[in-house]
């Protein structure tokens, strides 16, 4: 610090006294700048970061609980099945002559599938056709011979009981040719399985024979099979015990069904995760659960007019059992769930954090319906969880609101460009 000397003669100079005082505090003044001059740097670097202010608070992802109409929409294991199978079988003992369809195509009922050596039954309706005839012509005499009879037994021409046997033997010809005619109808029965025809119609597999096979002897041999897979069948089960947990909510007016047990929305995944385009509609739900596994079968209706489903196929199904009305939906990872109970986080108007305990129910999409616990307009805290570990007790926060992380996949494609750009970049350079 620089000393500024005055002689002890001019302080005490009447003269100038008055002078003296005024440079003595102007020497203060500027010995006091120069000594916080040369402070400066540490001074200045202090302020801002040291305990001239403090920090602003931490930002938190929050979103706002809006009540509204959920889905309950559950996803279940499933198979494919058709909707009608038929067993193409010989009704008619032979030797297999030809196949008239194209393996795998599809057919129309009533369309001809094999023919099977008809000989021997055309022979056997020629004979019943025959021996009809020889009725009829019986039944003409047994006829006449009694209507000539009875005049002549009203006139005791003719004992009665000749006349009753003339009338006996015409009756009997008439009965005869029922019989002769029945004899025809099978035979022409005999004669078209001959032909074996599409009981259905739908889409016909392999033959399970071919030509010059025997076909017939004794048990009636399956010759194909004919499946109708528009539309088709997915069997699927359920837990009885979420069954009942259903029902339950239902009653307690938790839930309520979404368009009638009858005609609950189903969505088919196939294989390789992509979702069929047309939705199915639920058909029954079984009466009795599998003692081995607890599971009750629910079956429904799925469209399929480009046969892209096929039978025997393994799909996972989302049927639309429910729905909840004015419910709030979070985000999976804003509740903690403990064998005490669940619970979330909500952020207050002034930025305070409160613990609340909710009931929750089935998740959907990622979301935890609450169904109790929450009201409609407050913050739910998200996302910054780990800033909350370097913040005192009671300490307020910033509540933005949060954004779901973009997938994986989709950042994946843009990364390559980038990386590639930015090892050229030096390339370039050289």
């Amino acid at each position: 610090m620089p000393v500024l000397h005055v002689s002890r003669h001019s302080l005490f100079s009447p003269r100038h006294s008055r002078f003296a005082v005024a440079a003595a505090s102007l020497a203060v003044v500027l010995a006091l700048a120069a000594c916080g001059k040369s402070g400066a740097p540490g001074g200045a670097g202090a302020a801002p970061g040291g305990g001239g202010g403090a920090p602003p608070p931490p930002e938190v992802g929050v979103v706002v609980a809006t009540p509204t109409d959920v889905g309950l929409v559950t996803e279940l294991p499933g198979r494919l099945e058709a909707s009608r199978v038929a067993e193409v079988r010989a009704r008619a003992a032979g030797i297999l002559q030809k196949r008239l369809f194209r393996e795998g195509s599809d057919v129309k009922a009533g369309q001809p599938l094999f023919s099977i050596d008809p000989a021997p039954y055309a022979a056997a309706a020629q004979s019943a056709q025959a021996s009809l005839a020889r009725a009829e012509a019986n039944a003409v005499q047994a006829k006449a011979l009694a209507e000539r009879y009875k005049p002549l037994v009203e006139a005791n021409a003719v004992s009665k009981q000749e006349y009753l046997n003339a009338v006996a033997a015409a009756k009997t010809a008439e009965a005869d040719i029922a019989v002769g005619r029945a004899s025809v109808q099978t035979a022409k029965i005999n004669l078209g399985y001959a032909s074996v025809t599409a009981p259905i119609s739908g889409r016909i597999g392999r033959a399970l024979v071919t030509e010059g096979a025997l076909v017939g002897q004794g048990d009636a041999t399956a010759l194909a099979v004919v499946q109708q897979i528009d539309p088709v069948y997915v069997n699927f089960t359920q837990s009885a015990s979420d069954v009942l947990k259903l029902r339950r909510a239902m009653e307690a007016g938790q839930f309520k069904r979404a368009s009638g047990a009858d005609a609950a929305s189903v969505r088919v995944l196939l294989e390789d995760g992509s979702e069929y385009a047309l939705p199915g509609k639920l058909l029954f739900s079984d009466l009795t659960v599998d003692s081995s596994t607890g599971q009750v079968t629910l079956r429904a209706e799925v469209p399929n007019p480009k046969g892209e489903l096929l039978p025997g196929l393994y799909v996972r199904v989302k049927v639309e059992q429910a729905q909840a009305t004015n419910a709030i939906t979070v985000p999976q990872q804003a509740v903690t769930r403990t064998q005490q109970g669940d619970t979330l986080t909500v952020v207050g108007a002034d930025g305070k954090l409160s613990k609340r305990t909710v009931k929750i129910s089935a998740a959907q999409n990622n979301q935890w319906i609450v169904l109790d616990g929450l009201k409609a307009g407050e913050q739910v805290m998200v996302d910054g969880f780990q800033k909350l570990m370097m913040m005192p007790p009671g300490a307020a926060v910033k509540a933005v609101p949060w954004t779901p992380p973009a997938p994986a996949s989709a950042g994946a494609p843009k990364a390559a460009p980038a990386a590639a750009a930015a090892a050229s970049a030096p390339a370039a350079k050289q």
